[in-house]
């Protein structure tokens, strides 16, 4: 039979780093099957390319994994696939948390044959028996027989085959501006291709954070794979990057990849140690990162980017969402001993929490501006279905979208906050990333660069200008041209840098008679 997991585009931004739950499964998906893969936000596709892609490849079984914000559109595509004549399932925390909407049983449209609650490891491999004999089932769970939950223990994971999956729609050199590639380039680094490739050593959260759908989905409980296991993915990985002339870096999806920190050190030095160093970006609260034992072994094992949820500089705010271990106090000088190892952050913040007042923006982007740089996010908060968040809403009556998803519109709220209205809330997300991402502020980010190696400064000048695309509409060449020419005095300058390394370089006298 063949296959095609399909991942929809969220029509609003590109993201060239694939998701990771599409080549698990063709991992563990029977090898007398051919599976596809399609990511809608690196191969955009249309209703009509779909529905031909599945004809012209006589597709029976379409696998669809979408996050709630991207729920409307997973539908569409597949009714779509349904009326092209292939069966069609569903998985992910969206339809676990509300299967009845996927399956048509809450009122609305059919979209789909069956779904996969939870963590499908297990119930793949007969999600895929069942089709391929004309036997699917509606509801698949990761159960025992006495009706008991199951989640993998990762022990025994799978191996993804990275030597010989087709990247190319996930390619980020092909999608970079020419000066971009110049930059890189001129800087000695002769990448043929660049990629982002997501692996988890991990699964589970036990913070429980109000408006998080993780601990619903993974549970609290953490679970972890050998840690040879993915020191063998990492190496398999560089040595791709090498076998192609190009760059892979790694993002590790775990939900907290230093929740359990003695493990996390054990792992990267277990890195360091069988040279599986490669660039590498986590997700890792603020408050697991006072260790500064654990930041000099991230950087030696290839850490160079780490996110945090900071979601907001008040404590108050914090700590009605459950998210008080977050402390702002801690933010500057724990950032600021990142930086002076190399590692930089990728900061998150919501807006719209019930302490907000109008001004927020400001405030939140006069703290940014005082510490090191960094890529920020902001967003509003969003009460996902069967949140803890999403409850408390829903009984204050406070909800104004109830099913938001199904009529998806980015940076808008779904719920009324108490001291600010909602326009002002959508009006101080709108601040923020205008405020941050503007060209004065980028320039002055970059003068934090110095005396720091020019690779750490042309990197996060192009990541800053692609994190820009995040809120403000930058996917046609019309919005580039608008975006660099206002960025031009900083392109200059970066260029100039560049050009003088390179000469350097070239006038740099080779030292014959190496040591013995």
């Amino acid at each position: 039979m063949n296959i095609l997991l399909y991942n929809p585009d969220n029509g609003v931004t590109r993201n060239f780093m694939p998701h990771l739950w599409m080549f698990l499964l063709q991992a563990l998906t029977p090898p007398q099957h051919k599976v596809h893969l399609i990511d809608g936000n690196a191969q955009p596709l249309t209703e009509a390319q779909l529905s031909e892609f599945v004809v012209s490849h006589d597709i029976g079984l379409v696998g669809i994994g979408a996050m709630t914000r991207m729920a409307a559109r997973a539908y569409q595509m597949a009714d779509t696939a349904r009326a092209a004549g292939a069966l069609v399932v569903m998985g992910g925390p969206h339809v676990t948390e509300v299967p009845d909407e996927p399956l048509g049983r809450s009122g609305g449209p059919r979209h789909v044959d069956a779904v996969a609650l939870g963590e499908a490891d297990d119930t793949w491999p007969r999600i895929v028996e069942d089709a391929s004999n004309g036997a699917l089932k509606e509801i698949y769970a990761p159960v025992d027989n006495a009706g008991k939950e199951v989640k993998p223990t990762l022990q025994d994971y799978p191996r993804i085959a990275w030597d010989r999956i087709d990247l190319t729609q996930f390619d980020l050199m092909s999608k970079l501006p020419r000066w971009a590639r110049y930059v890189v380039h001129r800087v000695g680094l002769p990448w043929k291709t660049l990629l982002m490739v997501p692996i988890e050593s991990g699964r589970g959260c036990p913070y429980g954070c109000d408006f998080c759908t993780v601990t619903g989905f993974f549970g609290d409980s953490i679970r972890f794979r050998t840690n040879q296991s993915v020191v063998d993915e990492l190496l398999l990985i560089k040595r791709r990057a090498k076998r192609d002339g190009g760059e892979v870096g790694v993002f590790f999806i775990d939900d907290n990849f230093a929740i359990q920190i003695k493990r996390t050190k054990a792992l990267l030095r277990e890195i360091i140690a069988q040279d599986a160093v490669v660039p590498w970006v986590a997700q890792i609260s603020i408050n697991l990162l006072r260790d500064e034992e654990l930041l000099d072994l991230i950087a030696a094992s290839g850490g160079r980017w780490i996110f945090i949820g900071l979601e907001s500089i008040d404590a108050d705010n914090l700590r009605d969402v459950n998210k008080g271990f977050n402390k702002p106090a801690d933010y500057a000088p724990i950032l600021q001993r990142m930086a002076n190892r190399g590692i930089y952050a990728i900061t998150s913040f919501i807006f719209g929490m019930d302490g907000d007042l109008p001004g927020v923006a400001d405030r939140t982007t006069d703290a940014i501006e005082s510490w090191p740089p960094a890529l920020p996010v902001f967003g509003l908060l969003t009460p996902y279905p069967a949140t803890p968040l999403y409850d408390r809403l829903r009984n204050e009556g406070r909800l104004t979208r109830p099913t938001h998803w199904l009529d998806f519109r980015p940076f808008r709220m779904a719920f009324t906050p108490k001291l600010i209205s909602v326009s002002q809330a959508e009006a101080e997300v709108r601040e923020a990333w205008k405020r941050t991402y503007s060209p004065s502020s980028i320039a002055a980010a970059l003068e934090k660069f110095n005396g720091r190696p020019f690779r750490e400064k042309s990197v996060f000048f192009i990541a800053r200008l692609l994190f820009r695309g995040i809120y403000f509409p930058q996917m046609r060449r019309r919005y580039w041209i608008q975006i660099l020419l206002a960025n031009r005095s900083s392109i200059i300058r970066i260029l100039r840098e560049a050009m003088s390394i390179h000469s350097r370089r070239l006038n740099t006298p080779v030292v014959s008679g190496a040591r013995k």
